[in-house]
């Protein structure tokens, strides 16, 4: 077994969903929870088939997000996962609806920060192990950083 680490690439005004499924009709279903979380929502998804024909299925909204969720998934090519890739939506917007798709197994992150991927990869394959999901901590918040953040949730709207 080999291990590798690689990174995804999306634009900085994109956040991205990474995640584990099962079965072909992810592609569907993952397309339908994003539009009904969100109208008109900007987004492309990616499957990587792990049996069959093993095909990279794509889907989404916007042509070029399809690309980039297509492309990644060609980079990682671990077997049953997907990503999404959006644009002017956030991951809290659509999370609930991702995670109670019946294929999904697991989220391995929703960010919109840099993300490098670590594989297993074998004879048989790829399999993601986990992720490295932006950078360490550089200390803790001080009252001035909750201020700052509690101010953050109001000014975007998770607050009141």
């Amino acid at each position: 077994m080999e291990l590798k680490t690689l990174r995804l690439n999306f634009p900085e005004d994109c956040n991205i969903i990474l995640g584990q499924s099962h079965f072909i009709k992810t592609v569907e279903d993952l397309y339908e929870a994003m539009i009904n979380s969100v109208p008109g929502i900007k987004f492309g998804l990616a499957f990587c088939e792990a049996s069959g024909p093993c095909l990279i299925r794509k889907d989404g909204t916007d042509t070029v997000l399809i690309e980039i969720a297509v492309e990644n998934m060609r980079t990682l090519g671990a077997g049953h996962s997907f990503i999404i890739v959006m644009r002017d939506a956030f991951p809290i917007n659509v999370l609930p609806a991702v995670k109670a798709c019946r294929e999904v197994v697991q989220i391995f992150c929703a960010t919109s920060n840099p993300v490098q991927v670590i594989l297993a990869e074998t004879q048989q394959g790829r399999g993601i192990l986990g992720v490295i999901d932006g950078f360490s901590p550089k200390g803790v918040e001080l009252d001035t950083d909750i201020t700052h953040r509690k101010r953050f949730l109001l000014d975007i709207g998770y607050k009141r």
